[in-house]
């Protein structure tokens, strides 16, 4: 079988935010992944200071990276906060791994970046698979979260109005991967301006992480006890019904929708993003 094209859904244009960069490095995890860390803030600021003053932590979606938060960062530098913000495996500039992808897996890399980097508690800012994790991160490791907003989060798979046909998009992308490894690339095809099959098996097994995860008992979320918004687009691609679950289910949770918005709120609603993580660290300060 011949894919019409190859999976699309790598985002290959690297744009990284125009704030100050303090700190850039690799972190290693126990499996192998190499996850691509930064840290920005204030332009000239000790970023070891910074880092002590419990940060605010940015988990970006599926196949995206860092990248997606470079609008809600600078309202926040401009608050004097540091923003870590790393590349989940297998996405951006990081590498994959070897364990299996699960929603946990990347909330337990989230706390490996905090551990490299000194980090004893941050604020959570999580959008879309970024959210669930978010969600995971005040669950499971309560003291290391000072506040949560996760952005277009779900609970199971059913909990997502599927407007990209992702079942489509992964197997595309698998077929894809076994077409060029069975030979039928044509000569006359340069190989280093194609998708490569490594990359495209990773992209399909991130599409089909969405496809089977995650199953998050909503009655689970009831031992947070951060400050936590549930935020969504009053368009989201999530059902209202998990959204609602979600934020009933978390003690003294925020709802907040933002009017006339889709899901990709940290690119098209960045100050709505900025302003709820501003708003979890004035009430966890209290």
């Amino acid at each position: 079988m011949t894919p019409a094209i190859p999976s699309p859904y790598r985002k290959r244009i690297y744009a990284r935010p125009a704030v100050p960069v303090l700190l850039a490095r690799r972190v290693a995890t126990a499996d192998g992944a190499e996850l691509a860390t930064f840290v920005y803030g204030p332009a000239g600021a000790d970023v070891h200071r910074l880092l002590a003053d419990a940060p605010v932590l940015a988990l970006h979606g599926n196949g995206g990276s860092h990248a997606t938060f470079a609008a809600v960062m600078e309202p926040l530098v401009a608050a004097g906060k540091a923003i870590i913000a790393f590349d989940a495996r297998g996405q951006g500039l990081s590498g994959r791994g070897t364990l299996p992808l699960t929603y946990e897996l990347f909330a337990a890399d989230a706390i490996c970046v905090l551990d490299a980097l000194g980090v004893t508690s941050a604020h959570i800012v999580g959008h879309s698979d970024g959210g669930i994790e978010a969600l995971l991160m005040a669950r499971d490791y309560a003291d290391r979260v000072r506040s949560i907003v996760a952005g277009g989060a779900n609970l199971t798979p059913e909990g997502v109005i599927d407007e990209w046909d992702t079942e489509a998009s992964a197997e595309r992308g698998r077929a894809w991967a076994t077409w060029v490894e069975e030979g039928h690339l044509p000569a006359e095809v340069d190989p280093t301006l194609m998708p490569s099959v490594e990359d495209t098996r990773i992209d399909a097994e991130l599409l089909q992480l969405m496809l089977d995860e995650p199953h998050i008992e909503a009655s689970s979320l009831s031992t947070i006890s951060c400050p936590a918004c549930v935020l969504v687009g009053e368009h989201d691609c999530i059902t209202r019904e998990e959204t609602e679950a979600i934020a009933h289910a978390i003690p003294g949770a925020r709802l907040v929708t933002v009017p006339d918005m889709g899901h990709s709120l940290p690119r098209k609603a960045p100050d709505s993003v900025a302003t709820q993580v501003l708003v979890n660290i004035v009430l966890a300060d209290r």
